[in-house]
């Protein structure tokens, strides 16, 4: 009994390594999401939100779609942007798979969380065509980042560092007498306002999380997990947090203008 208990509480540790940092995330996603959506509807009514939407909710489907495709399941219907229905829905994907598979049952995981990656990589490309100095040093950012070998104070403290150093890089007074810069920031916040996960999206990537959840069980109960070193899962944590800082600067961005657009 206390073996499968030890390995479950091993498989869950695993699971959140794995996942728990786009779980939380996700969450003040949403968060900043919900109260920039509040604020803008406060200062200029729905038609605000409509010309973030048209730029922001196809990325965040076509995301989706292309995750249906990565993991084979059949799209039966793909809106990439409508009039707001009863239920404030901009668009939608709907698509079907097949249950038996382990393979697309585990995709609903991450067709789920899709937007957030797409509106990351969206950001990016943005950031490589019209501010590409700005691009550079992200990329020195992540390439540098990639050499630490174990977390502690300094190694924390270098990596905030590091973004602070990039926050300032974009948001410089330089850049904003740039047009680029003023296109590529009015774009990136359009895609952060629509950056964050439906309550649809969540259940279907609760689903996904599960069955990740039994695979790795599994995988320990084989001794698999023997062979997956420590310093990798520490890579791989690096490599998120910054992508994923990426979403969380400009969606903190996106609600810090639409509450100072309140406040006037």
């Amino acid at each position: 009994m206390n073996v499968l208990i030890n390995l479950i509480i091993k498989a869950s540790l695993d699971t959140l390594y794995m996942t728990g940092m786009i779980i939380l995330v996700g969450f003040i996603l949403g968060v900043l999401r919900n109260r920039s959506i509040e604020n803008f509807q406060r200062s200029f009514g729905w038609k605000a939100v409509a010309i973030t939407a048209i730029i922001g909710v196809p990325i965040h489907e076509i995301s989706h779609a292309i995750l249906c495709f990565f993991f084979r399941h059949k799209i039966t219907k793909l809106v990439l942007i409508q009039r707001r229905d009863e239920n404030g829905v901009l668009g939608y994907v709907n698509h079907a798979y097949n249950p038996n598979s382990v393979y697309q049952q585990t995709g609903n995981f991450f067709i789920g969380i899709a937007p957030i990656f797409g509106g990351i990589f969206s950001i990016i490309a943005l950031m490589h065509t019209l501010i590409p100095k700005v691009y550079n040093e992200f990329i020195s950012i992540s390439v540098n980042n990639l050499y630490i070998t174990k977390i502690n104070d300094a190694a924390i403290n270098g990596i905030l560092n590091s973004y602070v150093d990039l926050i300032k890089t974009i948001f410089s007074i330089k850049n904003f007498a740039n047009p680029y810069f003023i296109l590529f920031l009015f774009l990136a916040i359009c895609i952060s306002s629509h950056i964050s996960l439906s309550a649809a999206d969540i259940k279907g990537a609760s689903k996904g999380l599960f069955i990740i959840f039994l695979i790795i069980l599994v995988l320990n109960v084989l001794g698999f997990s023997r062979f997956v070193l420590a310093e990798s899962i520490l890579k791989y944590n690096i490599i998120l947090v910054g992508f994923l800082i990426v979403s969380l600067i400009f969606s903190s961005i996106t609600y810090i203008v639409s509450l100072l657009i309140s406040l006037m």
